[in-house]
């Protein structure tokens, strides 16, 4: 192999790996395993099927059976040498459908190949399984008998999905290659967990360790948290390895390091610098996640001691398993990997040896750890960081307007004054979140008349409230709850609010504050004309709303910003981009298949467009959140603390990122799009039905922008200024009251309760708060 194109960097190794002891017996039953299932022969390219194998020589030396040695080091005899095989037979897989499908550039077999392995996968034993051909057949239905056997249906339907995306999302990279296009850093995080294959590897953690999820908190936000960071911590430390050989010998372009070469513009070593930057960001995820999410999930859910146990053990199944993935890494032939720090290499033969060492190199391992977890919690709020001026936004898309904004507005202020969105609230007892002057000029029903163009003058009314109360709840929470840092008073107000929608339209508690006063009679106002099945999926969309306005308090609290995977993840909901999205999806449900929704192609059209309105939003409003609201969830805040750079900077690649998303949402509807719906057949009314939907996404991505252009009152430096007075002390930041009720006139003095918390804790720091304080009051006196 030619000489590596980049050294490879220090990585963050928070567990240490082990073996398992039965790493040999694997290694002799995986052999003898690959040569029944003809995906090894002893003169290799071809076996007795005419598809693609791999010699003895080859086999060898990946040495797949360290792998899971290593990933797995507490599983049995029998477990690892199940494990071993899924993974012989999911790498052969790789290599076959390289071979017979990406050099070639077959698209179209590609396809019918790929949906035919489905059904190999039964998640009830009656159904028909056909008969098997090859030997990436021969090995799936051989696999699924086995686990099949010993693992209940629940985790059977999960393990048989991730293999679905693991095996059709193959595809995503042959259009990638085909069409010569390498993915921007958002849409490639996306896509590498289902091709990567580490969503799948996770369920074969549970499997290994015998600990399965609960079913009842399989979908939850944590343990999905857990499953992502852990799939691309695994992809993004196998693209380091791999990039040499994927890009100078298999001409692939989905590799992370390339997507930041060439998003960012940079040289290999630099990509790959970030690449390993992002990978520890996801491993500190993993770990806050463990210990601060999953925990009180346990006890929600009344989990016993049983269940409890089988979470811990898929929880440290998942650390193994990365400290495994990087040891095998760095010994295995199928990557580079000179000068690789692993845990028995390196530190040991380049450092110190003797007393005191060990600690040393344990301080090696965890070292990109610490500093990336300083960097999180280095951002001081309230920074006077001044007007951020903006570029021209890329936004070819024209708006229209509903005749009906005049009605839609004085119903808007009827409506919200009804719910009480003007009157006092418990915490805020000066006053109510919004006073109704400025709610005027925040003019939702003009942003609802832009995007709902053609809505009759009730559904325009509907969309103007539900914009109002989705702001109005935004608005709520940090205000309410985030002065106390009050995180178990807002865990139960967003409880409740699922009181509110029943699925039944049947009673509802008696509303106690304006969010769920506003949400009773929008739901029954949206719910009421809907199937249980279309009122469900809303119910959804608008719960991860509301449990995301949780999640932006809890980051407040740790004085944590939040890593940019999770941010742009989380954005979708805290932006509401679902739930508004949701409510034009809901009259489609009979017309488009739900197979076509809820495809690939359709999410990623959705969330492109989602990512480019949530983006504009951040850019807007970066000075009214960091300056005047001490917030950190903005991206722009995001990328200064992960690249280390100033706002310019960052604002730079926010708007890159935006115009790189809008670009995909176009490529997508031009090329993806009507694959699509030759794949399913669909009919001129459903084809209708999804052009009509990308226009309006279109409509509603320059409606979005134009909304913000127009409401000054919400983001302009002199409204702003003018609504937020400074504190008597002369420190600059906005007062108690002002810092979160920008609607209002207030009295200055008092320096905002956010701001006395938002300091360092911990031991020793009330002695450097009361040094603070003495200093202050010299100062005003006029001495040192």
């Amino acid at each position: 192999m030619a000489e590596q194109p980049f050294d490879l960097p220090e990585f963050y190794l928070p567990w240490p790996a082990r073996s398992n002891p039965h790493l040999e017996s694997a290694r002799a039953h995986s052999r003898t395993w690959a040569r029944e299932m003809d995906m090894l022969v002893a003169e290799g390219n071809v076996g007795s099927s005419g598809a693609f194998a791999w010699d003895e020589a080859t086999f060898d030396s990946a040495d797949y059976p360290l792998l899971c040695a290593y990933t797995h080091p507490d599983a049995t005899a029998e477990d690892l040498d199940l494990v071993t095989d899924w993974y012989v037979w999911v790498f052969y897989f790789d290599d076959h459908f390289l071979e017979h499908y990406k050099k070639t550039g077959d698209l179209t077999g590609a396809r019918e190949y790929l949906t035919g392995l489905a059904a190999f996968m039964p998640t009830r034993p009656t159904e028909h399984v056909p008969t098997a051909t090859n030997p990436v057949e021969w090995g799936l239905a051989d696999l699924w008998k086995r686990t099949a056997s010993i693992m209940s249906p629940e985790w059977l339907a999960r393990f048989a999905a991730s293999t679905r995306d693991l095996l059709e999302d193959c595809v995503w990279e042959l259009t990638n290659i085909t069409q010569n296009q390498v993915p921007n850093p958002t849409e490639y995080i996306t896509m590498r967990r289902r091709v990567g294959g580490a969503p799948w590897s996770a369920g074969l953690v549970e499997l290994a360790a015998r600990a399965e999820i609960p079913d009842v908190i399989a979908a939850s936000r944590p343990m999905r948290v857990l499953t992502d960071t852990f799939s691309d911590g695994v992809h993004l430390r196998n693209d380091l390895f791999s990039y040499q050989r994927e890009t100078q010998e298999e001409g692939e372009l989905n590799n992370g390091v390339l997507v930041m070469e060439t998003f960012f513009g940079t040289t290999p070593q630099r990509a790959a610098e970030l690449t390993n930057d992002l990978l520890t960001s996801r491993l500190e995820q993993f770990e806050n996640t463990a210990a601060t999410e999953v925990p009180a999930l346990c006890d929600e859910h009344a989990l016993g001691p049983a269940e409890r146990a089988s979470v811990l053990a898929y929880v440290k199944g998942l650390q193994d398993w990365q400290a495994g993935g990087h040891e095998w890494h760095a010994q295995s032939s199928r990557y580079m990997n000179e000068h690789v720090t692993t845990r028995s290499s390196a530190p040991v033969l380049s450092g110190p040896t003797g007393l005191g060492t060990s600690a040393v190199h344990a301080f090696t391992r965890l070292r990109p750890g610490a500093r990336r977890r300083a960097r999180q919690h280095s951002h001081r709020p309230f920074q006077a960081v001044g007007h951020l001026t903006l570029p021209e936004f890329d936004m070819p898309y024209s708006t229209r307007m509903s005749p009906h904004l005049d009605d839609a507005r004085a119903h808007e202020v009827d409506w919200a004054r009804r719910m009480g969105m003007f009157e006092s609230v418990p915490g805020v007892e000066a006053g109510g979140v919004w006073s109704e002057s400025r709610f005027v000029r925040f003019d939702f029903a003009y942003c609802a008349a832009i995007i709902h163009a053609d809505a009759d003058p009730d559904q325009l009314n509907l969309s103007t409230d539900w914009l109002t109360w989705g702001t109005y709840g935004d608005d709520y929470f940090p205000l309410v709850f985030g002065s106390t840092n009050n995180l178990a008073g807002a865990k139960a107000c967003n409880d409740r609010l699922a009181l509110f929608m029943p699925l039944d339209l049947g009673e509802v508690p008696e509303a106690t504050n304006p969010v769920e006063r506003g949400l009773a009679d929008l739901w029954q106002r949206t719910a009421a004309p809907l199937t249980v099945a279309a009122r469900r999926q809303f119910r959804t969309a608008v719960e991860e709303m509301t449990t995301s306005w949780v999640w932006e308090l809890a980051n407040q609290i740790q004085h944590r910003v939040p890593d940019p995977v999770d941010y742009m993840e989380m954005r979708r909901k805290t932006f509401g981009a679902d739930m508004t999205m949701s409510l034009s999806r809901l009259t489609q449900l009979d017309v488009v298949p739900a197979e076509v929704q809820q495809s690939t192609v359709m999410r990623q059209l959705e969330t492109a467009a989602q990512d480019y309105t949530a983006l504009v939003n951040d850019l807007i409003s970066y000075q009214k959140e960091v300056e005047f609201e001490g917030e950190m969830h903005n991206l722009v805040v995001v990328v200064q603390h992960f690249l280390e750079v100033d706002r310019w900077q960052a604002r730079d690649v926010v708007v890159d990122l935006m115009n790189a998303r809008r670009r995909q949402f176009e490529r997508i509807l031009s090329d993806q799009l009507p694959r699509l719906c030759a794949e399913f057949e669909l009919d001129e009314s459903a084809r209708g039905v999804l052009t009509e939907h990308a226009e309006g996404l279109r409509e509603w991505m320059a409606g979005v922008l134009a909304w913000h252009r127009k409401c000054v009152v919400r983001y302009s430096e002199p409204e702003l200024r003018a609504h937020h007075r400074p504190s008597a002390s002369g420190a600059g930041a906005p007062s108690a009251v002002a810092a979160h009720a920008p609607d209002r006139d207030v009295d200055a003095g008092a320096t905002p309760v956010r701001r006395l918390l938002a300091g360092p804790t911990g031991l020793g720091t009330s002695a450097a708060r009361l040094a603070e304080r003495a200093s202050a009051r010299a100062a005003s006196s006029g001495t040192d």
